[in-house]
């Protein structure tokens, strides 16, 4: 578990050095790097936006959130935190990629973030296990407020982001289910 904490908080504070970073540089150039709709060269913000973000404010609004859902989605090991970041990451910033309005840039944790909190939900759903299903219900009271973001609605905020990332967590949830006789023999 130790293990595991140091690469949630390596990640932290990877993010906060790059906003630093992107603070001191007149200009926000990191911020370029986020994804772009239709843009080939915009591909590579899947693997960068959620290191992004658009100012410190935004930075530590996403913090808290990443490192506590982070956290839950730990528990089970580092090789699933792992897994369902990278797929999260990858699934979720493909459908920004394809359903954003062109001439826009998506950044921020917020992606992630969503995704795990539709891991965590649908987790309960594919393994009915008591754990799994009290891990649902934390996360549901905790932020299932949040869940608001999926729509349409402030502007400048990417709902699409929070919307696609919401849904390759489910989808993540699905994937790395345990097998029937895995769960079985528990």
């Amino acid at each position: 578990m130790a293990r595991g904490i140091a690469v949630l908080m390596t990640l932290v504070a990877v993010t906060w050095v790059m906003e630093l970073g992107d603070a001191l540089v007149p200009g926000r150039w990191l911020d370029s790097w986020g994804i772009r709709p239709r843009d080939v060269s915009g591909l590579w913000g899947i693997l960068f936006s959620p290191f992004l973000h658009g100012g410190f404010a935004h930075l530590i609004a996403n913090t808290v959130p990443f490192i506590t859902l982070g956290f839950l989605v730990m528990l089970r090991g580092l090789g699933t935190f792992v897994g369902v970041s990278l797929l999260v990451m990858l699934l979720g910033g493909l459908g920004v990629w394809v359903f954003a309005p062109g001439n826009t840039i998506h950044i921020g944790a917020s992606g992630l973030i969503f995704g795990y909190i539709g891991y965590l939900l649908a987790r309960g759903y594919f393994e009915r296990s008591f754990g799994a299903l009290a891990m649902a219900v934390v996360v549901a009271v905790l932020y299932g407020g949040a869940l608001w973001g999926v729509l349409p609605g402030q502007p400048g905020i990417s709902w699409q982001g929070h919307l696609f990332g919401f849904l390759a967590g489910v989808g993540t949830a699905g994937i790395m289910r345990p097998s029937r006789t895995a769960a079985l023999a528990r």
